[in-house]
């Protein structure tokens, strides 16, 4: 029997009988049933059933996700029935992909891009099915594919604003007046209604208003007078919104970096103190080694050091520039400094100046103190430790004077003890 088709009937029944005497008059005979079943084979190519289809995605549908299904029938049965689906067309290819499910034998639509819609409306996709498994036997029967096209009808969807940047960085010098142009942003609507656009600076009243924008230009000004020593850097976020749809708001980082301008004096630092004078300090030698501070940038605080023309040169000190923001005070005395035969105390002044535009100066003067030095272990000098002097010396105090210093500690002494004793008796009489 010829031309068996499992898809048109899979199932047949056949009578046989059996006679003896060769079927002759009088002989016996017997029958009985035979069930054939068809079993198949992969003679069936995929087919979908419409040369072309249509979907409809919106232009912010996620990517990675699944847009759209579209299946084939096949009418062969098991592992001859099993199909894949692929992209054929390369441009297609390069926005969506298609995935098999292999349950359902649909294939599963989805985007390897976000969709544009004011860039391209329609997208068509070239799709395929194929059998993943093909008898040899019938090979001559394919191709066992089929394919389609399907047309991606892009949706409008309203979306916020975009920047023309993903964030901006803008600077304005310190002491500018309020008003001074700081920098600009740009938003545009993406979409095809193309919207008016608004700007505004996120919880401005939350904090100090150092800026203000422009609602219809985006212009950045300051608002008040910056100070970098204060705030070196402000950061805001500039929200856009736009007019026929104030719910489509994007947002922007803004950095603003206030520059430095030479505003503040130098001064010597932790020169309040007296500088300690050895005795023993010899001609040419560093007595201390002084630094300037400046709270403007190190752009502003290269800082020089000398004594001022006008005043007569000191016999005791000179001062060295050390080139590095840093002066020493070097000795000029030959023959060394003595309390008792000289004067204890003494000043030195000096200038201080920066190296801003225009440089900034101050003047200061400084003290030195001449004293015994202590001596350390190895019975060196100690420049900046006096030794301690004694209390009372042979040419100090009078005995009169000590015995009357002694007589009032003993006072005092009586009178802290009756207070502490105050609360036991009665402090006045009834």
């Amino acid at each position: 029997m010829s031309n068996m088709d499992r898809e048109t009937r899979d199932h047949y029944s056949v009578v046989i009988q059996a006679k003896d005497m060769a079927g002759s008059v009088g002989g016996l005979s017997g029958s009985t049933t035979v069930n054939i079943t068809l079993t198949d084979v992969n003679d069936n190519p995929p087919k979908f059933s419409q040369k072309s289809y249509q979907l409809y995605v919106p232009e912010l549908a996620p990517v990675g996700k699944a847009v759209g299904r579209i299946r084939a029938s096949d009418e062969d049965e098991g592992q001859n029935a099993e199909m894949t689906y692929s992209i054929t067309n390369a441009d297609a290819a390069s926005i969506f992909t298609i995935t098999t499910d292999t349950e359902h034998r649909e294939g599963i639509i989805s985007l390897k891009q976000p969709l544009n819609y004011e860039k391209r409306k329609v997208h068509t996709l070239n799709i395929e099915g194929s059998n993943t498994y093909t008898d040899s036997h019938f090979s001559h029967l394919g191709p066992f594919k089929d394919s389609t096209s399907l047309r991606v009808i892009v949706g409008d969807v309203d979306e916020p604003p975009i920047f023309s940047m993903d964030y901006y960085i803008m600077d304005v010098y310190e002491n500018s007046p309020a008003g001074t142009q700081v920098g600009a942003v740009t938003a545009v609507d993406p979409d095809s209604t193309n919207s008016v656009v608004r700007y505004f600076i996120e919880n401005e009243e939350e904090r100090p208003l150092y800026f203000t924008i422009g609602v219809n230009s985006g212009i950045i000004r300051t608002s008040q007078v910056l100070d970098r020593e204060e705030i070196a850097w402000h950061n805001i976020t500039v929200m856009a919104a736009e007019v026929d749809n104030p719910r489509m708001v994007s947002h922007v980082p803004v950095t603003i970096q206030v520059l430095d301008v030479n505003d503040n004096i130098p001064a010597i630092f932790g020169g309040n103190n007296a500088i300690i004078v050895c005795e023993n300090t010899k001609n040419g030698q560093v007595i201390q080694t002084i630094r300037a501070a400046d709270l403007d940038n190190f752009a502003n605080g290269k800082f020089s050091f000398y004594v001022p023309a006008e005043y007569p040169v000191n016999p005791n000190f000179t001062l060295k520039d050390n080139r590095d923001n840093t002066a020493s005070i070097v000795s000029r005395r030959h023959e060394g400094f003595s309390k008792d035969r000289d004067q204890e105390f003494f000043s030195l002044m000096l200038v201080v100046a920066d190296g801003g535009e225009p440089p900034l100066s101050s003047t200061a003067t400084l003290s030195l103190r001449v004293c015994v030095c202590q001596r350390n272990a190895r019975g060196r000098n100690s420049n900046n430790v006096c030794q301690a002097q004694a209390f009372l010396s042979s040419a100090g105090l009078s005995t009169g004077a000590f015995v009357a210093i002694l007589l009032c500690i003993v006072i005092l002494l009586a009178l802290r003890s009756v207070g502490d004793w105050s609360g036991v008796y009665p402090t006045s009489r009834p």
